[in-house]
């Protein structure tokens, strides 16, 4: 199959490549446009390491063909610093110490973005849910909760 030219929007910025369209697209945002920030835990959907917004839906990208994004607006978790100021989200994972080894913490970082979007105050279990599909091997998951937590009764979420 030959190398097709594909529109993305990532973080603001438009990009045309000429790729394989069934490219995975971690592998697009990784190889391509050096957005090392997305990781890749298991490639198979399972832990949640290369989530993204795609279209403001959060999607494992590893799963996600290129041709499927073509056109699309993509958030990775470069995204998220803006001015050189990362979101409210990150510095209250960095206060609490809930990054450990760091593989998970994209991820549950646009988990979270995802939820507080949608529901700027959610409740304990709310965040549990909304990060149940992140899977952390240092089992942070209780600080990764309360800076979640603490930012939205701050209200700095959105």
């Amino acid at each position: 199959m030959p190398f097709t030219p594909i529109t993305l929007k990532v973080n603001g910025a438009k990009y045309t490549i000429e790729t394989w369209p069934m490219s995975r697209l971690i592998d697009v945002l990784r190889e391509e446009l050096m957005l090392t920030g997305v990781k890749e835990g298991c490639g198979e959907g399972e832990c949640g390491a290369c989530a993204v917004l795609l279209d403001g839906e959060l999607v494992n990208s590893c799963l996600i063909p290129v041709l499927q994004a073509d056109g699309a607006q993509i958030t990775t978790i470069e995204g998220l610093t803006k001015n050189g100021e990362g979101h409210a989200l990150q510095q209250a994972v960095i206060d609490n110490g809930g990054t450990q080894c760091g593989i998970c913490t994209p991820g549950m970082l646009m988990a979270a973005l995802n939820l507080v979007r949608r529901n700027p105050h959610p409740s304990e279990t709310d965040i549990r849910n909304a990060l149940a599909g992140n899977f952390c091997r240092c089992t942070g998951y209780q600080r990764i909760i309360d800076s979640v937590a603490r930012v939205c009764r701050e209200e700095k979420a959105a």
